[in-house]
């Protein structure tokens, strides 16, 4: 029922639907009530929307193996993913730094959840830089996929910068956690099984 419903909407809703919570955050903070800390309001959930949709990304495989086929919406569901991981960052750089270059530098290299969240953004450019059709054919398909499993180290630094910043372990930074290993253990088993399969 939901597959056939979802047959019907244009990927491209993914990225108005995407641009909702940070239009959101952006009404709140000229309403003035996003929080007592703005700054932090604004880069938590710039973040966390970032690791949110990060993980639902590498949920569209898994469900396609179930009969949910959602691949059509995985280009602009990365994308939109992409573009919050660099608003989190420029929020960093910007209203957080205030650009103070002195002081950003070395926080890049001595404070370890910096460098696990630049190490993950790093690894999200070419994803995000090959997620068009010119690129697939450029690549080849098999090379094309090789290059896009970065997806997977790059959520889980994602996650452990999420942990690394909140220093508290909540129920909603383990319910992310534990999402992501159960992703990552379903695509290890399908791994073993196939590789079991072929030999």
């Amino acid at each position: 029922m939901l597959a056939r419903a979802l047959r019907h909407v244009p990927p491209w809703t993914i990225y108005i639907v995407g641009a909702l919570p940070a239009l959101w955050m952006t009404y709140q903070t000229l309403t003035g009530t996003i929080g007592i800390d703005p700054v932090r309001a604004i880069e938590w959930g710039l973040g966390l929307w970032a690791l949110r949709l990060l993980i639902a990304t590498l949920c569209i495989t898994p469900l396609r193996w179930v009969g949910l086929n959602l691949i059509r919406f995985r280009r602009q569901l990365g994308l939109v993913a992409f573009a919050y991981v660099v608003l989190h960052f420029t929020a960093w750089l910007t209203i957080d730094m205030g650009l103070r270059w002195g002081q950003i530098l070395p926080d890049l290299v001595k404070r370890w959840y910096i460098v696990v969240g630049m190490a993950a953004l790093i690894m999200l450019v070419p994803l995000a830089v090959t997620s068009n059709t010119a690129s697939i054919r450029r690549l080849g398909a098999k090379g094309w996929n090789r290059l896009h499993k970065l997806a997977y180290p790059a959520t889980i630094l994602a996650t452990v910068h999420f942990m690394m910043v909140g220093k508290v372990y909540t129920a909603e930074v383990l319910i992310y956690a534990g999402i992501l290993c159960a992703l990552l253990a379903v695509r290890v088993g399908r791994s073993v099984l196939q590789w079991r399969d072929g030999a």
